[in-house]
C-alpha cells in the first residue's frame, strides 16, 4: 500500500515514510520498537500483527501531540495538498503509518471497514483523520458516512475539519448535509477544507431556511453561516436576512458585510451603504472569515 508524491520538483517520498520519520524522531526510547514494527508490517505481516501494533502504539509511545516544524508542514502540503496534520497525536500518527505500511492479503477498504466497526471513539478519530492519505478513497464512502452520523462531535470533526477528503469526494448532497450538521452540533465552519469552493445554491437555500428557523425560535445564528450564502444572495433572495444580520452583533455585522461583498450586486451594494465602517475594515483586510471581529484579528 504505497502512496507516493508525484509533484514535479519535489523529491519522491511515500506518505508512510514521511509519517514514519516523524514518529521515529519523537519516539525516544521506543525508536527501535517502532522501526522494527513498521518494517515487519511492510514485509507482509498478518493482520493479527497489525492489530497488535495498533493496540500497543498508545501504550508504547504515549498520547502526546505530534511535534511538527514549519518545514514538516510544508513537506506535508507538498506531498498531499491541503492535508493538515497539526493536532495529530504521536500514537495516532504511528497507527496511520502502520496502516499505510501494511502489505496484507485483503484490499485496504475491507480492512478499513473492519477497523471502523471495532474501534472506540479515539481510534475512530485517528482512522478518519487519515482519510486524505488512504488508497481507493472512493470505496470508503460508506464508512465515512457512518462517521458523519456519529453523535460524538470529535468523531464528526475528524472528518469535517482540516480534512480535504469531503471536498474531494463528497457529492453536493452529502457535502451540504455535513455543513448543516456542523452548525447543528456547534462546530465551526471555517476549518472545513473547501468551504468556499464547494458552496452551491442549494446549500445557500438550506442555510437560509435554517437561519430563519433559528430566529423564529428566538435562537442565535452562527455568523459563519453567511459565508456559504453570500455568493448566492441574489439566487436565494437572502437580502432581508442579511440586512437583519447587519443589525446584529459585531461578528454578525462583519459576516453579513463579507457576504454582501461576495454577492456584489446592486442590492448588496445598497445594503453595504449602511455599514461603511465595517466595509472599510473589510477593505483594509482587518476583518475576514477567520477574524470576524477586530479582537480576533489582533
Amino acid at each position: 500500500m504505497t502512496v507516493t508524491n508525484t509533484t514535479p520538483g519535489i523529491s519522491t517520498i511515500t506518505l508512510s515514510t514521511l509519517l514514519r520519520r516523524w514518529v521515529v524522531r519523537q519516539a525516544d526510547s521506543e525508536t527501535e520498537w517502532v522501526e522494527s514494527q513498521l518494517n515487519t508490517l511492510r514485509q507482509g505481516a498478518s493482520e493479527t500483527t497489525l492489530h497488535r501494533f495498533l493496540g500497543l502504539a498508545p501504550r508504547r509511545l504515549g498520547r502526546e501531540d505530534l511535534r511538527l516544524s514549519v518545514s514538516d508542514l510544508k513537506e506535508a502540503e507538498q506531498l498531499r495538498p491541503d492535508w493538515d496534520p497539526k493536532g495529530w497525536s504521536l500514537d495516532g500518527t504511528a497507527r496511520i503509518a502502520g496502516l499505510l505500511a501494511f502489505q496484507g492479503p485483503r484490499p485496504f477498504p475491507a480492512l478499513f471497514k473492519d477497523l471502523v466497526r471495532t474501534s472506540d471513539a479515539r481510534e475512530l478519530i485517528t482512522l478518519y483523520r487519515g482519510l486524505p492519505l488512504y488508497p481507493e478513497p472512493l470505496v470508503l464512502t460508506h464508512e465515512v458516512g457512518e462517521g458523519l452520523r456519529s453523535n460524538m462531535r470529535a468523531v464528526f470533526e475528524s472528518i469535517a475539519h482540516f480534512n480535504p477528503y469531503p471536498r474531494d469526494h463528497f457529492d453536493d448532497h452529502r457535502w451540504n448535509h455535513m455543513v448543516l450538521k456542523a452548525l447543528f452540533v456547534g462546530s465551526r465552519l471555517q476549518p472545513i477544507v473547501g468551504l468556499e469552493q464547494r458552496a452551491n445554491p442549494e446549500l445557500a437555500r438550506i442555510l437560509l431556511d435554517y437561519a430563519q428557523e433559528r430566529w423564529a425560535a428566538g435562537r442565535d445564528v452562527s455568523p459563519e453561516l453567511w459565508h456559504c450564502v453570500g455568493p448566492f444572495a441574489e439566487t436565494v433572495n437572502a437580502y432581508e436576512a442579511l440586512s437583519r444580520a447587519l443589525d446584529g452583533s459585531p461578528a454578525e455585522r462583519s459576516a453579513a458585510t463579507l457576504a454582501l461583498v461576495a454577492a456584489d450586486t446592486s442590492t448588496a451594494r445598497s445594503l453595504l451603504a449602511d455599514a461603511p465602517d465595517t466595509l472599510q475594515l473589510v477593505a483594509a483586510g482587518r476583518i475576514d472569515w477567520n477574524h470576524l471581529t477586530q479582537e480576533e484579528a489582533a
